[in-house]
């Protein structure tokens, strides 16, 4: 049995002392693995918890084993992914999870793969456009499908078994994130990572989108990036792969446009921002933040507006045109007609069906498919649907639907209240020849998780990602 070591951190353990255990080890191969690992998962049976993080003293490793993966993980020569190279990846951050404390993940992936797995994807996301057309078939493959994946805010286990229960990305299978990889679960930097690892194998079938959570300020409140100190080391190394991380958010487009007919976003329209009659004074001193835009007349912005904006800022200023990313990013929909300034989050718009309706009409689409919104902030939604199954349909109107996608069950990972939410999660699938029906496919969370301190105060942020504070906002951006 492995001891528990002596926790420096100030927030309680998820389980106490005796849930945790020594965990079987794993299967010979890469492959059997992950595949048994995530069976076993699904149905119920997953290994035995792992040991907390201890960010002072550090403890032996559980002794070696000949099914032990091949660690480190290394960059192949040439720098090009295979699909083994990948699966290998998933397999090993999964056995990991389980076996190594999480301060132990350099001795997995050392700093130099990170930093080439990284530089590679940032190389791609920041060539493509803010919004993405996908065009399955365009390329003469037939029967090809589009699975849509929401929020996952760093759960690893369930990010495995939802990649094996949709079927892995191929080249008639796409796959669009669309956003929220980490934050408030305990593995959001192996999640982010494994992500990046799809979409530099597979650029033209995995697309992955920007989050809310993709972003500094964000990451400094929901545990990213004490995340990325503890794994990494608080001093050189730690700050070294959160800042590579942070840039490689500002190059995550915004929204998905799948077949002509489906529009993808984190959190969903635009505004569309009037020609100011004034120029904005230059000298980083002398710039104006504009925190409350409501004076400006709202209506809906257009698909050019969108890709002209810039989004390679991490917490926008919310003004002039970067005031598009902001609503691109945290809007919810609202069941009340109208298209309003969003006073709950402090961010982006709410808008009503007839805005649905407008947007749809205006860009000849059927659907909108956005995620942003979890069991706790879809509780507190007069009209809306909750997350239970992890997706709804919001807003159906003549030329179309607007669905929300939840792709993190049992969420939050932590969790303040006595009672849990116990949602599913979901994804969603979009099939030839019109990609325009969506097919909802639920699942339930991957338990037992491995168990570990929480990254960030949960108690006191209890209520999503409200009561922001603006004005650190943008001092962090």
């Amino acid at each position: 049995m492995l001891s528990q070591p002596d926790s420096t951190e100030s927030f309680p353990l998820e389980t106490p002392e005796s849930a945790i255990g020594e965990p079987p080890p794993p299967s010979s191969s890469s492959e059997d693995l992950f595949s048994s690992a995530s069976l076993a998962c699904a149905s119920g049976s997953a290994s035995s918890p792992s040991l907390s993080d201890d960010n002072q003293k550090p403890s032996p490793s559980p002794v070696p084993s000949q099914n032990r993966p091949q660690i480190p993980i290394t960059w192949p020569s040439g720098g090009s992914l295979t699909l083994d190279w990948v699966t290998n990846l998933m397999s090993t951050f999964d056995w990991a999870s389980k076996n190594l404390r999480p301060s132990e993940l350099p001795t997995v992936l050392p700093v130099e793969v990170f930093d080439a797995l990284v530089l590679t994807a940032s190389k791609i996301l920041h060539k493509e456009p803010n919004w993405v057309p996908i065009e399955p078939g365009s390329d003469g493959v037939v029967g090809s499908s589009v699975v849509v994946v929401g929020d996952v805010h760093g759960q690893l286990h369930d990010v495995l078994f939802l990649l094996k229960d949709a079927g892995l990305p191929s080249e008639n299978r796409f796959f669009v994130f669309n956003g929220d990889y980490v934050d408030r679960g305990a593995w959001g930097l192996e999640t982010f990572l494994l992500l990046l690892a799809w979409k530099v194998f597979m650029p033209q079938r995995v697309f992955l989108l920007r989050g809310n959570h993709e972003s500094k300020y964000c990451t400094s409140v929901y545990g990213f990036e004490k995340e990325v100190l503890a794994k990494y080391g608080e001093k050189k190394d730690g700050k070294h792969v959160y800042r590579k991380c942070l840039g490689c958010f500002e190059g995550l487009p915004l929204a998905s446009i799948i077949a002509g007919q489906v529009y993808t976003a984190h959190g969903g329209v635009f505004r569309n921002i009037p020609p100011s009659p004034s120029k904005r004074s230059k000298g980083k001193k002398n710039r104006k933040v504009t925190l409350n835009p409501d004076s400006l007349p709202l209506s809906l912005g257009s698909l050019d507006e969108l890709l002209k904006a810039r989004r390679s800022v991490l917490d926008p200023p919310w003004e002039g045109h970067n005031l598009i990313p902001g609503d691109v990013l945290w809007s919810d929909p609202s069941m009340k007609p109208g298209l309003s300034p969003n006073k709950e989050r402090g961010i982006g718009l709410l808008w009503g069906p007839d805005y649905t309706q407008e947007f749809l009409k205006k860009n000849n689409l059927k659907l909108i498919i956005r995620s942003h919104e979890g069991p706790d902030a879809r509780e507190k939604r007069p009209g809306l649907g909750g997350m239970d199954e992890g997706y709804t349909i919001d807003h159906v109107v003549e030329s179309g639907k607007l669905i929300t996608v939840f792709s993190a069950p049992d969420y939050p990972q932590f969790q303040a209240a006595e009672e849990r939410y116990k949602n599913k999660g979901a994804y969603i699938v979009l099939k030839s020849p019109n990609f325009d029906t969506p097919i909802f496919h639920s699942f339930e969370a991957i338990t037992p998780r491995p168990k570990v301190n929480p990254y960030y105060d949960f108690e006191d942020v209890i209520d999503s990602d409200e009561e922001l504070d603006l004005t650190m906002m943008v001092e962090a951006s």
